[in-house]
């Protein structure tokens, strides 16, 4: 039977970084989509990167940059004995920065597409900017809002590069499913490679399922 700790770890990553980037993306997501400016579209075009840089790529700076023997990981280990190469945190560092244009892109365009108005009418009673996104304009776009968690969570449980990169394959530590099916594979071990992609292959379609559903349930009109 195959050790199942891999897809534990991998559940656990992805539920952390999307709750990390529902808390720091949403509000990030409502900066960009108020008006434009040159800092708006650079900070844009960097977390949109992860979407067509390779993950090797991403993942092998992250590891530069976070080495404890330099940098920003070696100023990190000195000053609060905080190490994100071959962690756990570090593998969180990873996915928050990969799967960030899975959070914000669907969130600012659906809040792009909200009526001007509708925020201006909180405004005029009195609500603050944070009341008025937070108690407004999120309820709002609750299917865009799903579908972007569910894509972060799924593309989170899918990755493969950068966690391998930053993380390494340490059992109980790093070791996250897609890892553990290459490594499987690796020893010809199909039986447990098989076992790691089915039940991936299984929670990803559920959840897709679950936001079509969803949103296929929002669309309708009260008369039909």
């Amino acid at each position: 039977m195959a050790d199942l700790s891999p897809i534990w770890l991998t559940l656990k990553l992805a539920a952390v970084t999307t709750l990390l980037l529902l808390v720091i993306g949403l509000p990030l997501a409502w900066w960009l989509s108020r008006g434009r400016s040159i800092i708006k579209t650079i900070i844009e075009a960097i977390i949109t990167m992860p979407l067509v840089l390779p993950p090797s790529v991403l993942g092998f700076y992250l590891l530069l940059a976070f080495s404890p023997q330099r940098g920003v990981g070696k100023w990190l280990q000195q000053n609060f004995d905080v190490q994100f190469v071959f962690s756990f945190k570090g593998l969180v560092l990873a996915s928050f920065i990969y799967s960030m244009p899975f959070m914000v892109a669907p969130v600012k365009s659906a809040l792009q597409q909200l009526p001007i108005t509708l925020a201006q009418a909180s405004y005029t009673l009195g609500k603050t900017r944070r009341q008025t996104f937070i108690n407004v304009l999120l309820p709002n776009i609750k299917p865009s809002l799903l579908t972007a968690s569910v894509l972060t969570f799924a593309h989170t449980l899918g990755e493969f590069g950068v966690v391998l990169m930053i993380g390494g394959n340490i059992p109980n530590v790093t070791r996250v499913a897609s890892i553990a099916v290459y490594d499987s594979v690796e020893r010809m071990d199909y039986a447990s490679a098989n076992t790691y992609s089915l039940i991936l292959l299984c929670i990803t379609f559920i959840m897709v399922i679950s936001v079509f559903l969803f949103n296929k349930y929002q669309a309708k009109s009260p008369l039909d």
